[in-house]
């Protein structure tokens, strides 16, 4: 019922993006939507492009007098640095300058891309494979963002991993929370000891000409039982939120609840045990392993999903590659790129969060205003608390 699209190239004039499905009556907040998009750029790593851009969106359709309407919503996003390309990647005729992609970088689309869509530069594959993308989505998220938070969810991120950095403790809501409100973003660990020890291992990466991966997690708290279905694979919400978070440019796997430790467990040391509370009338758990989901259902407690994010693979010290045109060897080609790009990842894992629980939502509880869609979430939880 919720469904969203985005174009746009990373040099392109603009970041386009599309959302349909919202109620009508959400509220929205340019400023919050905004905000998104700065929690986006910030993290120590960065490279020199989030020097250009302060990036800011354009809601051109579907949200009248800071409300949706209910049709679709279209956002616009700047490209600051398209005057730098715009004779380089003309619309129309041939271009002015070039400047051609022919020594394709390991771990980027570049070579696939180039051998799929019969391309003599790789140019068009990472203009679009780009993580800049993610900008529009981040815009997205915001809106789907804004219609959980009417029924009390929210949905944030942290950092875990940088390299060999690991936080070894679980981080409480409270501190994922404090560290959203931050206006100084570092590497996003609610630990200051093993926040100072990751920012040391991305100096180490810098200086060595190298780029480094990570581990980010993110939480969506608040959210009732009954969200997602165990009728069908597709219908799954563990699965629909282990493709949206790998769908993100450089994740190469995702973890649901403790599933990495639960492997290698005994189940007697794994589940969640299950409790009623006779004076609070509802049921418990004994701990989170699960990550809020099971059977592919939320079952009410925090939905906990990591993303493992593998290093940017546009080296200053550039790796073996070929030279497409003569096809010898060569070093990969280098563009201006970021050594460290954890925190940001999480907040784009936000948005892909926020955006397939909000489709969940309604999927459940329907509703073509927001009005509607709180009757029947209300009927609901109520009679679930009468359970």
């Amino acid at each position: 019922m919720l469904r969203f699209e985005t174009a746009g190239e990373s040099h392109g004039e603009f970041l386009v993006a599309t959302l349909t499905g919202l109620p009508a009556g959400v509220p929205v907040s340019l400023d919050y939507v905004n905000r998104q998009l700065w929690r986006r750029q910030q993290g120590y790593g960065r490279g020199g492009r989030m020097k250009i851009e302060t990036d800011r969106a354009r809601l051109v359709s579907g949200v009248r007098h800071s409300k949706t309407i209910g049709s679709p919503i279209a956002i616009l996003i700047e490209n600051k640095d398209w005057k730098n390309w715009e004779n380089i990647l003309p619309v129309e005729g041939e271009p002015e300058q070039s400047k051609p992609v022919h020594r394709p970088r390991p771990g980027h689309a570049d070579l696939a891309g180039v051998l799929k869509y019969n391309f003599e530069d790789a140019r068009f594959i990472l203009e679009r494979a780009s993580a800049r993308e993610t900008t529009a989505r981040v815009a997205v998220g915001a809106l789907a963002k804004s219609f959980l938070r009417q029924f009390g969810i929210e949905v944030l991120s942290h950092v875990i991993g940088v390299g060999p950095v690991r936080l070894e403790r679980a981080a409480a809501w409270s501190e994922i929370a404090a560290l959203g409100e931050r206006d100084a973003v570092l590497l996003g660990c609610v630990d200051h000891d093993t926040e100072q020890r990751m920012k040391e291992a991305v100096d180490h990466a810098y200086r060595t000409g190298d780029t480094i991966g990570g581990i980010f997690e993110v939480v969506a708290h608040g959210l009732p039982p009954g969200l997602g279905s165990h009728i069908a694979w597709d219908t799954r919400l563990d699965g629909r939120l282990a493709q949206a978070i790998v769908s993100i440019q450089a994740v190469k796997g995702v973890e649901i609840g403790f599933a990495e430790e639960g492997a290698m467990s005994y189940g007697s040391a794994v589940q969640d045990t299950i409790r009623y509370d006779k004076g609070e009338r509802e049921f418990q758990r004994g701990s989170n392993r699960a990550g809020g989901l099971e059977g592919g259902i939320t079952n009410g407690q925090d939905v906990v999903v990591r993303g493992f994010l593998k290093p940017i693979s546009t080296l200053r010290r550039p790796l073996e590659s070929v030279d497409l045109p003569t096809r010898e060897p060569a070093l990969a080609a280098y563009e201006r790129s970021d050594v460290a790009v954890v925190p940001a990842a999480g907040v784009i894992g936000e948005a892909m969060v926020a955006i397939t629980l909000a489709s969940a939502f309604l999927e459940k509880f329907g509703g073509d205003s927001l009005a509607e869609t709180k009757r029947n979430y209300d009927g609901y939880v109520a009679q679930v608390r009468s359970y």
